[in-house]
């Protein structure tokens, strides 16, 4: 019997994608640029533990929610690509607000 996730863990996944999403376009868009083209490291010092974090967390909670069941193959896998993908947080935004989140 497959349960349908709540509302909230919806939500939970939207916040933790956005969240993650962010996270890997500040690093690609300015931690590293700062870092090659004007030397200066810190920046994915510092901004390359925060995504990893950022995403590990959407990692887990992605983990939870799909286990509750309902979820078509296709749509788990985007959930999953989405991560990698500068900008798919959004495209996660809008799959998750046609799920009912």
């Amino acid at each position: 019997m497959m349960v349908a996730a709540s509302a909230g863990d919806l939500r939970r996944l939207r916040l933790a994608s956005m969240i993650e999403g962010t996270t890997l376009v500040l690093l690609i868009c300015i931690a590293v640029p700062l870092k090659h083209l004007w030397g200066m490291p810190e920046a994915t010092r510092i901004m390359g533990p925060i995504h990893g974090l950022a995403f590990l967390a959407y990692l887990w909670v992605l983990t939870t929610v799909l286990s509750a069941g309902s979820w078509r193959r296709v749509e788990a896998v985007w959930l999953v690509l989405a991560a990698f993908i500068p900008f798919g947080a959004i495209a996660v935004a809008i799959l998750l607000r046609r799920k009912g989140g």
